[in-house]
This record gives structure tokens, C-alpha cells and sequence, in this order.
């Protein structure tokens, strides 16, 4: 149970518990945006949670339903949806991208199996390119160019995360790697592959974090919507969530033998380079003359993508 304070105490205590890569960005951002960014954490972890640690399905079904509803009629009794809807009006957050996200979230109710790339990356777009469209809201880029690159710095990250979590996910009875990539291979094999098994599914890792390296150089191309000191906030998250992947390469994508950390050390390391290397790049200062629309093929129909 979460203690009791106000909406901005708790979101920044869940943050600092559940959300470490953020928390330390969160350092980089100014107050305003940081407690911005602190409440969108906290909703959307609250929106995680009922999927992941609710007492069933059918009750998490009901209350993503409730969460629903409320983000429609733009008024709820519940305290801790009603900061996430102030939220959303302050900063102009249109209610089809969090519809989005939850709609995301309940297909994580149940049995998952991903049939093609196609469908992995609109699965990726939903539960992680909104929040992209929602923090680049939250942090004030108004420009609607930039949401093409804050959906694509997102689609990155949950990439990122299928790659370190297979085990993790399978055991939950959940398959992200295509169909079209490893076939029908069964939960019980993903969660603890042969030695022979395990080729296949390395290679597939390998791919998907190949492709994830495709959206978070768009992402990082995008930055220059950002207010200045934004960037840099923006910048830390992503190369900290990009080392994940890094780490897992030096493993050979073996996702099965510990889950691939990235320490406090290799953080503050990652943060100084970040700064010495922005001075340079024309990119973190000039806008991108055009988006790579091969990107968002498989994302047509969705809101905010063009």
C-alpha cells in the first residue's frame, strides 16, 4: 500500500523505488518538468501494476477499464487516477494516446504471442511509444514534428526490455519474440532453452536489438524539440536504457543466465559522455530535416502517426 502524502510525494517515492534509469535522469530535468515526469511514471506504473501484480486478470481487465472510462469523461473519484488526469489537462495530453497504452496493457492479460514484426511494434508503440507522445507533451515540445522521434525513442526502450525479459516474460506466459523469427517455440522452452534452442532464439535477440538501435538513433535525432536542459535528461534515460542492450551483446544475447543491470558507476560514466560528446553533434542542436518513415510502416492508423 502506497503511504499516505500528496500526489507529487507519492509519485516521486514510486519513482525512486520502481523506476531507477528514470530517477536518475530525473536529475538533468528542471523542477517543473522532473515532477512532471515523476507523475506520468507513477500513472503508468500504476497502469503496469494492475496488469502485472493484480490478484487475476478478469480484475485487472475491469480496472483498465475503469482507468478507461475515466480518461474519456475526463473526471474520476480516484485518487490515483484523478492526479493523472490533472495531469493530462496541464499539459494538453490527448486522451487517445494513454487510451492507447492501456489498450497496450490488456493484451498482456492473459496468454501473448507475437506473430510478425508488424505486430510486435504496434504492441511496442502502445505500451511505449504513448509514453514517448505523453513525456515529450510533459516536457513542453509543442513542435508536432517531434512526435514521430518521441515514439521511436519509446519503441526503442520496450524493444530493449522484450530482449532482457524473455525468460521473465515467458514464465508469465508471455511471448514477444515473432512467431516469424523463432516459430512456435513452447513458453517452457523460451523460459529455459537447450544449449540447441538457444541458437535460434540468440538470433533473434540480436535482430530485435539491432532494430531497437534503429529507433533510438531516431529518437536521439528528435531531441533538439526538447527545451535544452530536457535533452540532456532525455539523452541519459536513453543511452542507459541503450546499454541494457550493450550489455546483453557482451553476453551473446544470452538472456537466460541473470538479468542484464546496468550499475550506478556505469550511469554516471554514461552521463559524462553524453555531455562531452553533445557539444559536437549538430544534431542535438538543429532540428532533423525528415523522419525515417520506414519507422512507421507497420504503425499506420495508430494516433499521431503520419
Amino acid at each position: 500500500m502506497t503511504p499516505a502524502g500528496t500526489p507529487l510525494q507519492n509519485a516521486e517515492r514510486i519513482l525512486a523505488a520502481k523506476g531507477q534509469t528514470f530517477h536518475w535522469a530525473k536529475r538533468l530535468l528542471s523542477r517543473l518538468h522532473g515532477e512532471r515526469a515523476a507523475r506520468l511514471y507513477a500513472f503508468c506504473r500504476y497502469l503496469d501494476d494492475l496488469v502485472d501484480e493484480g490478484a487475476s486478470a478478469d480484475a485487472a481487465r475491469e480496472l483498465l477499464e475503469v482507468a478507461a472510462e475515466a480518461i474519456r469523461r475526463g473526471q474520476t473519484s480516484a485518487p490515483g487516477l484523478a492526479d493523472a488526469l490533472a495531469l493530462m489537462r496541464e499539459c494538453m495530453i490527448e486522451p487517445p494516446v494513454p487510451l492507447e497504452l492501456i489498450a497496450g496493457l490488456q493484451q498482456d492479460l492473459g496468454a501473448v504471442r507475437m506473430a510478425t514484426e508488424t505486430e510486435l511494434l504496434r504492441y511496442c508503440y502502445r505500451v511505449a511509444g504513448t509514453v514517448g507522445l505523453m513525456m515529450s507533451n510533459i516536457l513542453d515540445a509543442t513542435d508536432p514534428a517531434a512526435a514521430p522521434f518521441a515514439i521511436d525513442l519509446g519503441i526503442g526502450m520496450q524493444l530493449t526490455n522484450i530482449c532482457r525479459d524473455v525468460r521473465d516474460d515467458a514464465l508469465r506466459g508471455r511471448c514477444y519474440l515473432p512467431e516469424s523469427l523463432i516459430g512456435k517455440v513452447p513458453l517452457g522452452a523460451l523460459a529455459s532453452p537447450s544449449a540447441a534452442e538457444q541458437v535460434e532464439l540468440r538470433a533473434a535477440i540480436g535482430h530485435l536489438l539491432t532494430l531497437a538501435d534503429r529507433y533510438y538513433a531516431s529518437g536521439e535525432r528528435g531531441l533538439s524539440f526538447l527545451p535544452l536542459r530536457a535533452r540532456h535528461g532525455i539523452l541519459i534515460a536513453a543511452r542507459a536504457y541503450r546499454q541494457i542492450g550493450v550489455r546483453l551483446r557482451a553476453r551473446r544475447c544470452d538472456a537466460w543466465s541473470g538479468r542484464s543491470v546496468v550499475s550506478g558507476l556505469e550511469k554516471f560514466g554514461l552521463t559524462l559522455r553524453a555531455f562531452a560528446g553533445t557539444g559536437f553533434d549538430r544534431g542535438f542542436w538543429r532540428h532533423p530535416s525528415v523522419h525515417e518513415m520506414s519507422l512507421h510502416l507497420a504503425l499506420q492508423g495508430l494516433p499521431r502517426v503520419h
